[in-house]
């Protein structure tokens, strides 16, 4: 709780065993499900993929493929927090002034959805007297920027520092502050201006210029930053009538826990919780590659042009899913389905 008068941030202790039964936390669960998604299977273990491991996704595709819709129900098969990592997003709300005085202890993943008209100190934190912004505020949830391309250019390089480091330092005059921004970015966007590159019932309007400019609005190195490079292609009318419902976001949500769990023993006496936030002292000795495997990484850095941080993402989203497939060491077939998602323009 925050005390006004003195603008000290006080917190009272909580025991782990006075926290509310998960069943009390499945309200917002209820909502949106993974069943709810047609089609867009690749998109949906993308998904299970980025959440399981906590790495950074991009959805690309035409208007109404259902980008937002699969961005929103990532949540609802994102592992509970734990009571070091509730204690860790109630102290930023806290600072922040956005902890309620029925909240002792926040116990769901954030989920901050900032608008793309958005400032860089909304975003990034700042002010006379600096606060957390959208970024800390998403600290070990999710921070989802639609229309990717529309935020300002210059709002988006600042995200370079926390993307890599997971904090966010903010300088002013009478001093600086360090804020955890540890969050997975999940962000949507259009193919082109018109939204219509590559779609077969629509014709794009765009210029090959119109469309390159567009593109070039995310940059290289925050491109490089994101793990899964997702296409999200338009829907026919006979996959949305389809009556057959997916797997629920329960049963995903079970997968991705026992990823987690793997992840938690591997990291044991270390300061990370996921593959995502390896170093690369830790990719060289938990992402090891048969010799078969070391072939294919070769020729896909040669192909793909990866730069140094591209092949150490990969073999982060390979540890990944062959977390997901309960298996120890990485195989062919968990390294070229990594491959797949890797940016390729």
């Amino acid at each position: 709780t925050r005390d006004w008068s003195s603008g000290r941030v006080l917190f009272r202790s909580i025991a782990p065993e006075s926290l509310p039964l998960e069943e009390d936390q499945e309200e917002d669960d209820d909502m949106l499900d993974m069943a709810h998604v047609r089609g867009q299977e690749h998109a949906k273990r993308a998904l299970e993929i980025a959440a399981a491991g906590g790495h950074n996704a991009l959805f690309v595709g035409p208007p109404g493929s259902g980008k937002t819709l699969l961005a929103k129900t990532l949540p609802t098969i994102l592992p509970r927090l734990d009571f070091e990592e509730s204690l860790e997003v109630t102290k930023i709300f806290s600072v922040a002034g956005r902890l309620s005085r029925k909240d002792s202890l926040l116990r769901t993943r954030p989920f901050r959805s900032p608008h793309h008209t958005a400032s860089a100190v909304s975003l990034i934190g700042g002010g006379t007297f600096p606060k957390p912004g959208e970024i800390s505020l998403a600290h070990r949830g999710v921070l989802f920027l639609d229309e990717f391309a529309e935020f300002s250019s210059a709002v988006l390089e600042n995200l370079r520092q926390p993307l890599e480091d997971g904090k966010v330092t903010v300088s002013r005059a009478k001093g600086s502050c360090d804020f955890p921004a540890r969050f997975m970015l999940v962000a949507a966007m259009n193919p082109c201006p018109c939204g219509f590159a590559g779609d077969p019932e629509h014709v794009c309007a765009c210029t090959p210029a119109q469309a390159s400019r567009y593109k070039q609005k995310i940059s290289g190195p925050i491109m490089d930053r994101i793990d899964l490079h997702v296409e999200v292609p338009r829907l026919r009318i006979e996959k949305l009538s389809d009556g057959e419902a997916g797997e629920s976001s329960a049963v995903i949500r079970e997968r991705v826990e026992q990823a987690r769990h793997i992840q938690k023993r591997r990291f044991a006496g270390k300061t990370i919780h996921s593959n995502a936030e390896m170093t690369s002292h830790m990719v060289k000795e938990y992402c090891s590659l048969d010799e078969t495997a070391k072939e294919i990484i070769r020729e896909a850095v040669s192909r793909l042009k990866l730069s140094a941080r591209g092949y150490m993402r990969v073999l982060k989203v390979a540890r990944t899913i062959a977390d997901l497939s309960g298996k120890e060491d990485i195989g062919v077939s968990h390294l070229a389905e990594a491959l797949q998602f890797r940016f390729k323009d």
